[in-house]
């Protein structure tokens, strides 16, 4: 076909068409490529569909956001000599451009996956800040690998702008009556392209995750994908440095190991200084560990802890076991509470080490440490588990069994979110009984969804307590009302002798108020409940980073971890009890006594006290300086060891 003939049947937008076709066939191959050199991990996650229909979805995505903006420029076409030779001009290089990008990626990708296991991501990016360190690594050992690079990448900058012109010189003109239709339809599939979703979040690598392994849920990537990608979260990770005062890294680390529980001389490594051994108080056999983790459910919501009276069943377990009359929950998002219940990581101004990129794999977990001690680890939720990122954080850090909505079998009830809880509670209970059949030891952390907004929940369940239905107040009610049913079948179960229960509040409803942090709204319940638990109410302050390194102990696994959270299980100093609160870029830290030291960005540390009856902040006439750069340590430690790889899995 000749030049005349390709822009007789493709007009104005025989460069993007083209070179759509070219881009696709090519990141195709080289995905199929890069499978076969790794054919036993895709074939034993069973992942050769999943990879290529996985994959051209990607590639779609990424080539719709890259070609959007001029295709819609495109569409606007001016009859104008001029105009249209630079137009042309700046085609020629977009495209050319954009092929070199998309080649030059999957050339190094090989050398990547070789050292890294994963495809150009942040570290990949992170290299590119330091030209200096960059050059001289890769002269040093990679000298083939550069010359290859370098070859294919600059044959095929030189053959795209030559070949180019084929399909830029006397392009058709859209008509005029024609360019507001065509427009509006570019810019649909542009969009629809580049979201690749009709739900809540655009496309991201979590929603095309399915596999534990790393490397083959990276596999369904592109490399450019990846580090655009890498790019983007690079820009949203915060740094507490850049927020509050500063402290040396020997003085952050001093202050930390000095807040915990532990002698000093327990910390050992300087590569992971917050890294001991631990000995759980259990030594009994192994057991099971569930964490029934509540959306949304502050203490004012729970009638035993002076809230509403919307959670009987929740009360009624507070009487049977182990509650924590006064734990705070480490943030105001499902994810913060995550990273404190499952990490034991303390809160940051940035997002949650859930959603960020040098946490998804390798990042210190109790399922991490559970799966090494034989566990089967599953997270099981009524919605899509790739909402923020869950997916593959979990699958990156040692869960292997991912039950979410897509493997439910006729739910009674979904809604907005997924299956209702008594849906998610009926699954889980299925699997606990599944599991204790194989005799195999299991930890699932299950996570409801019914009492978050937009409150979808069957009719006829409960009383209501206002109306109209769909309120925050009737479906805590609900959810509790689904938790009651499962527990009544759990304890007349075979699995129930061996298994410890964890229910907890990821967060409150809602933080408002006109405080610098809402620490009422921080309040949440927490009840550990099983045979051999005795009941007491614990009034000790609590923090939920305290959580998981209390449940290993609870079931007798003994771990060498980077956790600072305190084993709850022993007697704790009164001066090393306190909560931490991350409300947006303000960090609050509040001690046994009441006291509490705010950090606000670019401002001196702020001291209150903080009146438990009436729930609110008050000038506090004590200046401690000691407990001021306790807190700074603290606010500041989150960043410094994810920057660093100080929480990193013990190997």
């Amino acid at each position: 076909m000749n030049r005349l003939s390709i822009n007789k049947h493709s007009g104005a937008f025989s460069p993007f068409i083209v070179t759509l076709i070219m881009a696709l066939v090519f990141l195709t191959i080289s995905r199929v490529f890069m499978s076969i050199w790794h054919f036993n991990r895709v074939d034993n996650a069973n992942g050769w569909i999943e990879i290529i229909l996985s994959g051209l979805r990607i590639d779609i995505a990424t080539l719709s956001y890259i070609f959007i903006i001029p295709a819609l420029v495109t569409c606007l076409g001016i009859n104008q000599k001029y105009f249209n030779r630079v137009w042309n001009f700046i085609i020629r290089a977009w495209v050319s451009l954009a092929l070199w990008l998309l080649v030059f990626m999957e050339i190094v990708t090989p050398s990547f996956i070789l050292e890294y296991d994963v495809r150009p991501n942040r570290l990949f990016v992170e290299y590119l800040i330091y030209p200096s360190e960059l050059t001289k690594m890769l002269f040093s050992g990679y000298k083939i690998e550069i010359l290859i690079a370098l070859v294919v990448s600059l044959l095929t900058l030189y053959f795209a702008w030559k070949y180019s012109i084929i399909f830029t010189v006397n392009k058709m003109l859209l008509p005029l009556y024609w360019r507001p239709l065509i427009l509006i339809i570019v810019l649909l599939m542009g969009v629809m392209g580049a979201r690749s979703s009709f739900g809540h979040r655009p496309l991201n690598p979590a929603m095309v995750a399915f596999s534990v392994d790393p490397l083959i849920n990276d596999l369904t990537l592109n490399s450019t994908y990846s580090m655009l990608f890498a790019v983007k979260q690079l820009k949203s990770e915060d740094d507490a440095f850049e927020y509050y005062e500063f402290m040396t890294s020997k003085e952050i680390i001093l202050e930390i190991r000095e807040s915990t529980n532990l002698n000093i001389n327990e910390y050992q490594s300087s590569e992971h200084p917050t890294q001991a051994f631990h000995k759980a108080t259990y030594n009994g056999a192994k057991k099971n560990l569930v964490i029934l983790l509540q959306e949304s459910l502050g203490a004012r919501y729970v009638g035993g802890l002076g809230g509403l009276p919307l959670t009987p069943n929740i009360d009624k377990l507070m009487k049977e076991g182990w509650n924590f009359t006064n734990i705070y929950a480490t943030g105001t998002r499902s994810v913060r509470g995550i990273e404190a219940i499952i990490t034991g990581f303390s809160p940051t101004p940035a997002r949650s080490v859930v959603k960020l990129g040098k946490s998804q794999n390798s990042f210190f977990s109790i399922a991490d440490v559970l799966k090494k001690n034989g566990y089967h680890t599953q997270f099981i939720y009524g919605g899509e588990s790739h909402f923020d990122n869950m997916k593959s954080f979990f699958l990156g850090n040692g869960f292997i069994d991912m039950q979410d909505f897509p493997t439910f079998k006729n739910p009674n009830y979904v809604g907005s979110w997924g299956a209702s809880d008594e849906d998610l509670y009926d699954k889980a209970h299925d699997q606990f009984n599944q599991l204790h059949e194989q005799q195999e030891p299991f930890f699932s952390l299950v996570f409801t969804s019914s009492n978050h907004t937009p409150f979808d929940y069957p009719d006829g369940k409960i009383e209501l307590y206002n109306q109209p239905k769909e309120t925050r107040e009737n479906a805590a009610k609900y959810s509790d009302f689904a938790l009651g049913k499962f527990f009544k079948k759990a304890k007349q179960s075979k699995y129930w002798s061996d298994t410890i229960f964890l229910v907890v509040a990821d967060h409150d409803s809602r933080a408002y108020g006109d405080q610098l942090v809402p620490i009422k709204h921080f309040h949440i319940p927490a009840v550990i409940v099983g045979k051999g638990i005795e009941h007491h109410s614990d009034d000790r302050l609590v923090s939920q980073i305290d959580l998981p390194q209390t449940l290993l102990s609870l079931i007798g696994i003994d771990s060498k971890n980077p956790m600072i959270g305190h084993d709850l299980t022993k007697e704790i100093q009164g001066n090393k009890l306190r909560a931490m609160m991350q409300f947006y870029k303000n960090f609050a830290w509040m001690d046994e006594r009441g006291e509490v030291v705010i950090l606000q960005p670019e401002k001196r540390p702020a001291q209150f006290f903080y009146n438990r009856v009436s729930e609110a902040l008050e000038s506090s006439q004590i200046k401690d300086i000691k407990l001021i750069n306790r807190a700074r340590a603290n606010a500041l430690w989150g960043s410094l060891a994810y920057k660093n790889n100080y929480y990193q899995t013990s190997q």
